[in-house]
């Protein structure tokens, strides 16, 4: 009798490979810089504002008002040679330690700053203000801040735009705002941008997306270097007051005062320092000296400079002299 044959056994059959999900890296977004309370107690006692108990609308208002009264609209530090940083620590020191203002990026940052500590969140926008022929300047021409409450609501505000809205406009609205600087509106584009109107006129396109600080290092740095930029052709310090406005140009002292309008031209250095020591708080080493520079249009002068809108030199900061 013969054995049969041994079949061979087949191979257990191989497992299924594996497969992973592809990898996605989270982007690395920086948690938001949040002052000690020694530094928030220093900053509203900078303002003359006590602590709200609650991060609401109505404190938004008075801490925006109170700031534009003294912290004011300055472009001082270009005109000293001294280094703008765009660093929150060092903003905190600028405007409350050492008593200065600044343009859009230092004092809406610094602003940004004191509103975190108070419980508010308070993202970063980049703007692009609209010229007189009515096109956006370059990216990060301008910083605002989308502020919300602790209810939610969504607020604009800004104190770094010169003579402009006194009180954040409500950001989700569309229709006209009234406020003691003009009728406001936010109109939203077909790109999804939105243009904030002042009585009829685009004073800036925003991104509603949230920006980081490091974002806008390149905007300041044109600002402060480049000779097409406003900024490097002459010298500004403005403030709101009760009644009107305060503003140092170079030389001139303009006030306006209950919708009137006066200019006076200071002599010698002592009273120019004592105009930016009484009217503004500053206390300077040296004044500001604003030299000529080469631009695309050849050399121009840098102080007395006519506003590039036509405007007079105290309204909108960043299309005519003070912002």
């Amino acid at each position: 009798m013969t054995t049969p044959p041994t079949l061979p056994v087949p191979p257990e059959p191989l497992p299924e490979p594996l497969v992973s999900e592809p990898f996605v890296s989270e982007p690395f977004v920086p948690e938001p810089f949040v002052p000690e309370p020694s530094d928030v107690d220093a900053y509203l006692r900078r303002i003359g504002a006590e602590r709200p108990a609650r991060a609401d609308a109505a404190a938004l208002r008075d801490l925006h008002l109170r700031h534009l009264r003294t912290v004011p609209f300055e472009n001082l530090s270009i005109h000293l040679g001294e280094d703008i940083v765009l660093d929150e620590k060092a903003l905190l020191d600028k405007v409350v330690g050492a008593g200065r203002g600044g343009f859009c990026y230092e004092v809406n940052t610094a602003f940004a700053v004191l509103l975190r500590g108070l419980g508010y969140r308070a993202s970063l926008l980049q703007g692009r203000v609209i010229g007189p022929e009515g096109k956006p300047g370059i990216p990060y021409d301008h910083m605002a801040l989308l502020v919300e409450t602790a209810e939610g609501e969504r607020w604009l505000a800004d104190v770094g735009f010169g003579d402009h809205g006194h009180f954040p406009l409500a950001f989700d609205e569309r229709a006209d705002q009234e406020d003691p600087g003009g009728v406001f509106r936010i109109v939203a584009t077909a790109d999804g941008d939105l243009d904030v109107l002042r009585d009829g006129k685009p004073q800036y396109r925003l991104e509603p997306r949230p920006r980081e600080l490091a974002d806008f290092t390149a905007g300041a740095w044109y600002h402060r270097t480049s000779p097409d930029s406003h900024f490097t052709r002459s010298l500004i310090c403005s403030l709101l007051t009760e009644d009107g406005r305060i503003t140092l140009s170079d030389r001139k002292l303009i006030t306006r005062a209950h919708d009137e309008r006066s200019e006076r031209e200071l002599e010698g250095e002592a009273e120019v320092r004592d105009a930016y020591r009484d009217l503004f708080g500053i206390v300077l080493d040296a004044l500001p000296v604003v030299r000529g520079v080469k631009s695309m249009d050849g050399e121009k002068p840098m102080g007395g400079e006519k506003p590039m809108s036509g405007e007079k030199p105290e309204s909108g900061i960043h299309n005519s002299d003070p912002r």
